[in-house]
């Protein structure tokens, strides 16, 4: 698939992003789904390494361009079902029935950062990249439940500072915080750190399924109930002008 590929090392099934900033779009969340499938459907699989194979990003978030354009020939229900379909990559992410670790290899901005976030544990190459969130900057505001799973990684404090400054923050400071397990060396290293934290994995999948239903109740709760609330296609709304680029306000 142009967007993601796989292979096994081991019991550890490393996912690779390979579409350059692996921006998130209909077609990157397809092939990260279908990929997702075909490694949690291998049983042999006890942990996940997701990874990207360009030098410079880890990804970049939100395709900006493909849902400007989208606003501006009126089709917010292809946002609208983007939002869901993004929404079902970040849960494969936090609910696999094994653990996911990121090996963030470049720059995550935005839900890129996301990504990294919804994934179990989280290796970051030091030598170059920056975890941030730009949405301050952009005019975006975040679903409640990344913002409750985001929670989950890293202090209070530190979120709200990156979430109001749009700061970009380094594998350094991310480990001093704990939201990442190493800062590495450099791009190799971080994936090969990732892996072999992964191999050091051999839980039943149907007791981490229950330990995660459990530990990240919170979160799904928040998909469920609260997300609609910002990814629902509303006709009225949109005849009075009213329909956000998305998750800028509820839509009710």
């Amino acid at each position: 698939m142009a967007n993601v590929a796989w292979q096994k090392d081991g019991s550890v099934a490393i996912m690779t992003m390979s579409n350059g900033g692996n921006l998130n779009n209909p077609e990157w969340a397809k092939d990260m789904l279908t990929t997702y499938t075909e490694i949690e459907s291998d049983q042999e699989v006890k942990a996940l390494v997701l990874t990207s194979n360009n030098s410079k990003n880890f990804c970049l978030g939100v395709d900006v361009e493909w849902v400007y354009n989208k606003q501006q020939a009126g089709d917010y229900p292809a946002i609208s079902d983007w939002l869901y379909a993004n929404g079902k990559v970040f849960r494969a992410m936090i609910m696999a029935p094994f653990p996911t670790i990121a090996a963030v290899t470049g720059h995550a901005f935005g839900n890129g950062a996301m990504l990294a976030g919804a994934c179990d544990f989280r290796f970051m190459r030091a030598d170059r990249g920056y975890f941030c969130f730009p949405e301050i900057d952009l005019g975006i505001q975040l679903a409640p439940a990344m913002i409750k799973w985001m929670q989950r990684i890293m202090p209070y404090h530190l979120l709200q500072r990156m979430l109001l400054s749009g700061e970009k923050i380094t594998a350094s400071e991310l480990e001093k915080y704990g939201t990442i397990i190493k800062a590495c060396e450099n791009s190799e290293k971080t994936v090969e750190e990732a892996v072999a934290y992964a191999k050091t994995f051999n839980k039943s999948r149907t007791t981490m399924a229950e330990m995660k239903n459990r530990l990240y109740k919170p979160i799904l709760d928040a998909m469920e109930n609260e997300d609609p609330l910002y990814y629902d296609y509303r006709p009225e709304l949109a005849k009075e002008g009213k329909m956000p680029v998305f998750m800028m306000t509820p839509l009710t």
